[in-house]
């Protein structure tokens, strides 16, 4: 690449909260939308596929893991690279899904949302960057009606949440996507993050959505395992060792101790590879729909952006 950016628009609006206390992930917080689960079956997305025959060969298949992608800059969807060839390997190997339920770093509300819109647009979602990011198009449909099914399920369970008919897919989105599967012709639902969940949180929300791996639907968590913008150094070949210490010791955590993982804020000096906390979040979601981690892809790039990915069975 010729042409680096000069800046890149990506906020900041939550700081990280203070360290987590005795966290348990099996129990539940006490905030109004996460009560402990008024129905005891499980979030299924058969209602949703009324109009098609009910997955009988898929549950013959494996069923699909979760995943937590580190999407890194938005340049990642022009890039040819480590990270790019993961990515395309696990489109490739997986069964094709159905459906992908997607937690974005970039898509911050008040409430959970979940996205309906049945044909969300491209959103470049960034500032400075060489042109031809910007002619990039995803055009992969939405799925209103698994949408619709699930903001029913997680409503009836006391989760506040509600469809959000116009949201575009953010770079957290499509960005990796481009590559996992570049036909585009995956449906999308994406959900939100809200501003207030920690790790707890969305660690919950992830299991209660497990059950939709089973109905060959991928849950993805799209943000980075470290995301510092202050410490980049764009094109360089360096590591900043702070950054890389701290995913390998948060692998180490997701291995052998699930609640020393949640509690991600022990670490000390935290804020210096997560000054906030979205980017990591997504992590969470992936890791409460399936807890047993295998590393797919380890690497840094701009010497701060930690390009993990992990999968989730």
């Amino acid at each position: 690449m010729d042409a680096r950016p000069n800046k890149c628009h990506m906020r900041h609006p939550k700081p990280a909260t203070p360290n987590a206390q005795s966290i348990n992930p099996q129990r539940d917080d006490n905030r109004d939308d996460l009560h402990s689960p008024l129905i005891s079956t499980p979030i299924t997305a058969a209602a949703a596929w009324t109009d098609t025959p009910i997955i009988s060969s898929a549950a013959k298949r494996p069923k699909l893991p979760a995943l937590f992608i580190s999407h890194g800059a938005p340049t990642l969807a022009i890039e040819q690279s480590a990270t790019t060839s993961a990515l395309a390997r696990i489109g490739q190997n997986l069964p094709k899904p159905r459906a992908i339920v997607i937690m974005s770093a970039h898509w911050q509300s008040a409430k959970l949302e979940i996205s309906s819109n049945p044909e969300p647009k491209t959103w470049h979602d960034f500032s400075g960057f060489t042109p031809e990011l910007y002619e990039l198009q995803y055009p992969a449909a939405g799925h209103p009606a698994l949408a619709e099914t699930l903001a029913q399920q997680l409503s009836a369970r006391g989760i506040v949440c509600r469809v959000n008919p116009l949201r575009v897919s953010d770079h957290g989105v499509w960005a990796p996507l481009l590559h996992l599967y570049p036909q585009a012709d995956i449906p999308i639902v994406q959900v939100s993050l809200p501003q207030y969940y920690d790790s707890i949180a969305c660690y919950q929300l992830g299991a209660q959505l497990a059950r939709l791996r089973d109905e060959q639907i991928l849950i993805i968590g799209s943000g980075n395992i470290t995301h510092n913008l202050q410490a980049l150094r764009w094109q360089a070949d360096s590591i900043d060792q702070t950054a890389k210490d701290f995913k390998v010791w948060l692998l180490q955590q997701l291995k052998t101790d699930i609640p020393s993982a949640l509690d991600w804020q022990q670490y000390p000096d935290y804020k210096d590879i997560h000054p906030s906390d979205e980017h990591l979040l997504p992590l969470f979601f992936a890791l409460g729909a399936g807890q047993r981690v295998s590393v797919v892809h380890q690497s840094m790039a701009h010497h701060s952006l930690g390009m993990d990915i992990y999968r989730f069975d």
